[in-house]
C-alpha cells in the first residue's frame, strides 16, 4: 500500500476519485427515474420517491464535523465505497420484476419497490458522505498549487462521470432491453456492471490513494468545541445581511428547472398517445445523458468566462434569461412531438446549454454570499439550500404533469420564470452583488 502522500503521482487518482464521486449520485438521481418509469411506476409516485433520494445532499452539512473529527478522510472514502458498491449490488439482486401488463399500464405499485428505494437510500446517504471526504482529501493530499492545477481536472471526471452515469450506463440497458426483451432483466444486469465497476474502483483506491500525514482521525476531546463551532456557524449564517433575499434566491432562482428535470427522461420515454416523444432507453440515454451533458459543460465554461470578463452583477439578468427562457421548448416539443431525433437533441442541446450557462451565476453568488468568517461552513449551508431547491419541487413535479399533462405541465413551468426574475429583483435591492 503507498503511505507517502508525495511518491503518489495525482494523476493516479484524483480523476478516479471524482469519477467515482459522480457516479452513485447520478444512479440514484438520473438512472432510478428511467429505470422505475420502464418498470411502469407512474410519474406521480417516480417524482416523489426519487425526489426524497436527494435528501441526503440536502442536510449532509448536519454530519459533515463528524467526517471531519472521526476516523481520517480516507477510511471514509474507502469505508463509503464499499458500501455503495454493496448496495447497488444488492440493489440488483433483489430488483422486482413486475409483470409486463403493469409495466405497460403503467400502474406498477411503489410497494413493490421498497427494498429497492431503501437500498438507494443507503446509496445516497453513503455518496453524500463520500463527497465530503473526497473534498476534505483533496485539500489535504495536494498542496495549493497543485490544488488550483487539478480543479479543472476533478470537475472533468465528474462530467464524465455524468455522461456514463446518464448516458452509457441507460444506453446498455436500452440495448439489454433489445436483446432479450425483458425489462426488469435488463436494468437487473445493469445495476451488476454499475456495483462490479464501483468494486473494481474500490479495490483500486485500496491500494492507489496515497495517506497523507494530515489525514488521520483528531482528538475526541474536541467534540465539545466541534458543536461549539457548529452552532456558531448557524447563527452567523442566519444573521447575514440579507439573508431572507438571499434564501429566497438560493431556492427560488432554479425553479423551473427544478420542475421540469424531473419530468424530462418520463417525458421522452412516454407514448406519443400519453403526450411524450415515445424514444426508445437508449435514445434517451443518448439525448439527455451524452447530448444534455455535454451542452451543460459547454454553457457553464462560456458561463465562467462572460462573469469572468463582465462581473456576477452584469451578467444576473442575461444568465437568468439563459436559465428560464431555454425551457420553452419542451412546451414545443409536447405540442409538436416530433420523431426527429435530430430536433429533439438540438432543442435538449440548446435548454441544457442554457441552464448550464444560467447555473454560473448562482454558483457565483453563492460564494460570494458565504465570504466572511466560516466561509468553508457557510458554503456548505448555501449548497444544502440549492440541493433543497431541487429536491421540494421534483417531489411534486410528477403529481402536477399528471393533473395538468405534458403540455400545460411546461407551460406552467414557463410561467415558474417570473420567480426567477422576481428573486433577481429582490437581490439586487437587498444584497451587494
Amino acid at each position: 500500500m503507498i503511505r507517502n502522500k508525495e511518491t503518489v503521482n495525482p494523476w493516479l487518482w484524483i480523476p478516479t476519485l471524482y469519477f467515482a464521486e459522480g457516479i452513485p449520485y447520478f444512479i440514484v438521481n438520473v438512472i432510478s427515474v428511467i429505470m422505475f418509469k420502464k418498470m411502469g411506476m407512474s410519474n406521480g409516485d417516480i417524482a416523489m420517491y426519487t425526489g426524497l433520494l436527494y435528501l441526503p445532499w440536502a442536510v449532509k452539512p448536519l454530519w459533515s464535523p463528524f467526517v471531519d473529527i472521526i476516523r481520517s478522510k480516507r477510511w471514509w472514502i474507502l469505508s463509503m465505497q464499499v458500501l455503495v458498491s454493496l448496495s447497488v449490488l444488492l440493489a440488483a439482486l433483489t430488483l422486482p420484476a413486475p409483470s409486463r401488463d403493469a409495466i405497460s399500464a403503467g400502474n406498477t405499485p411503489v410497494s413493490l419497490f421498497v427494498a429497492t428505494l431503501v437500498l438507494f437510500w443507503i446509496t445516497a446517504f453513503a455518496s453524500a458522505t463520500h463527497d465530503i471526504a473526497a473534498d476534505g482529501f483533496y485539500m489535504l493530499a495536494l498542496d495549493t498549487g497543485k490544488q488550483s492545477l487539478f480543479v479543472g481536472i476533478r470537475s472533468t471526471f465528474y462530467r464524465m462521470a455524468s455522461i456514463f452515469g446518464q448516458g452509457v450506463l441507460v444506453v446498455i440497458a436500452g440495448l439489454l432491453e433489445n436483446r432479450y426483451g425483458d425489462i426488469p432483466e435488463s436494468w437487473k444486469l445493469t445495476l451488476l456492471v454499475s456495483a462490479v465497476l464501483f468494486g473494481f474502483i474500490t479495490v483500486y483506491h485500496f491500494f492507489f490513494l496515497p495517506v497523507p500525514s494530515e489525514d488521520r482521525q483528531k482528538n475526541t476531546s474536541s467534540f465539545k468545541e466541534v458543536f461549539r463551532e457548529f452552532g456558531r456557524t448557524f447563527v452567523t449564517f442566519f444573521r447575514k445581511k440579507g439573508i431572507i433575499a438571499a434564501l429566497l434566491f438560493m431556492l427560488l432562482y432554479r425553479l423551473p428547472e427544478a420542475f421540469l428535470v424531473k419530468m424530462l427522461n418520463p417525458f421522452l420515454l412516454d407514448p406519443a398517445e400519453a403526450g411524450g416523444l415515445g424514444l426508445s432507453t437508449e435514445s434517451v440515454g443518448l439525448v439527455y445523458g451524452t447530448v444534455g451533458v455535454i451542452a451543460l459543460t459547454l454553457g457553464g465554461i462560456v458561463g465562467g468566462i462572460y462573469a469572468a470578463k463582465f462581473g456576477l452583477a452584469k451578467s444576473m439578468w442575461p444568465m437568468a434569461l439563459s436559465l428560464t427562457l431555454p425551457c420553452s421548448v419542451f412546451v414545443y416539443l409536447s405540442m409538436a412531438q416530433p420523431s426527429s431525433l435530430f430536433l429533439i437533441n438540438s432543442c435538449v442541446f440548446l435548454d441544457q446549454f442554457g441552464y448550464g450557462f444560467g447555473f454560473t451565476a448562482y454558483m457565483l453568488y453563492l460564494i460570494r454570499f458565504s465570504e466572511g468568517e466560516f466561509k468553508t461552513s457557510h458554503y456548505s449551508l448555501c449548497t444544502a439550500f440549492m440541493a433543497l431547491s431541487m429536491m421540494l419541487p421534483g417531489m411534486v413535479a410528477g403529481y402536477l404533469q399528471e393533473w395538468l399533462g405534458y403540455v400545460n405541465f411546461f407551460w406552467m413551468v414557463m410561467a415558474c420564470c417570473l420567480v426567477t426574475f422576481a428573486v433577481i429583483i429582490r437581490i439586487n435591492k437587498t444584497v451587494e452583488i
